[in-house]
């Protein structure tokens, strides 16, 4: 029988997560429909192959020889499979019973949602903000980095990017963590933009994806959890700190820059740099003063 389903996860460093993500998965949160599951590996080099090989048969394994980034990764997975639904999923995460039955369902109801997200957990039952999202404007970036967008009842156009005024239903952006897609709406409009190495890559694809009048669907009656900065850590590396940043700047120069005037592109483009100066600074405080601590 073929497939359904096809699971797709991009690991890194990081087998104790992904050996509870895959274990749940195919535990307790196994569909009841048939379902692939591909794990693709970037080079972790830490027993992460060996222990998939060893532990979880059924898995498909693909072992890169170099780290190709996290779009290209799970567009190697996507690629390979025909099913008419494809999850990307973290391996980061843990699914529960019937979370997937439920989502597929709403996805064959609902024949206009591409995307679907649920509600992300953190591991003391709290919500991850970053589950659902508007997509970004410089205001609305501005209140999130700032965090006066992330205050508690914060409202207006600084709040935007949490969408605090979606409940469920449509949605601008869900979370890269678990993301539930519909073959024919990557078909149509294509995978995930490999010129993202990691970071704001599921924000293109739906932006994309509304741009094709596919939607975009939060559904929080649905819950998985996440184990926030499992994979890349608290404390981005350096490399990381970039990538994040420069996924802000080919998403603005890819969706937004066209649409404005060259000298509101300057201005937004030196302060992503000046953003990310601050952020690689910061960082590097904060890991010396944790080492010192040790």
């Amino acid at each position: 029988m073929s497939a359904a389903l096809d699971v797709v996860i991009v690991s890194y460093r990081c087998h104790e997560l992904l050996r509870d993500c895959l274990a749940s998965l195919l535990g307790e949160g196994r569909p009841s429909r048939p379902m692939t599951v591909t794990v693709v590996d970037n080079a972790s080099g830490d027993g992460t192959v060996e222990a998939v090989e060893r532990d979880f048969p059924e898995v498909q394994l693909v072992a890169l020889s170099d780290n190709v980034g996290f779009s290209r990764a799970n567009n190697i997975a996507i690629r390979r499979g025909d099913a008419r639904y494809v999850l990307a999923l973290n391996p980061d995460t843990r699914v529960p019973a019937r979370s997937l039955d439920r989502l597929l369902d709403l996805m064959d109801e609902r024949s206009e949602i591409g995307i679907t997200g649920c509600r992300l957990e953190l591991e003391d039952g709290s919500l991850d903000h970053a589950a659902k999202r508007s997509f970004p404007t410089p205001l609305s970036a501005l209140g999130h980095f700032t965090g006066v967008g992330r205050r508690p009842g914060a409202s207006g156009r600084l709040a935007d990017y949490r969408a605090p005024t979606v409940g469920n239903g449509p949605v601008d952006a869900v979370n890269g963590a678990f993301m539930l897609m519909r073959r024919a709406a990557l078909d149509e409009v294509g995978l995930f933009d490999e010129g993202y190495w990691m970071y704001m890559e599921d924000l293109d694809l739906c932006y994309r994806f509304g741009q094709g009048g596919w939607i975009t669907w939060y559904e929080p009656s649905v819950a998985v959890v996440h184990v926030k900065a499992g994979t890349s850590g608290k404390l981005r590396r350096p490399r990381l700190n970039y990538h994040f940043h420069y996924g802000m700047l080919r998403f603005y120069r890819a969706h937004y820059a066209p649409d404005h005037n060259p000298l509101v592109n300057v201005v937004v483009y030196a302060g992503i740099g000046a953003k990310l100066a601050f952020s690689v600074v910061r960082t590097e405080v904060r890991r010396g003063s944790r080492a010192v601590r040790r």
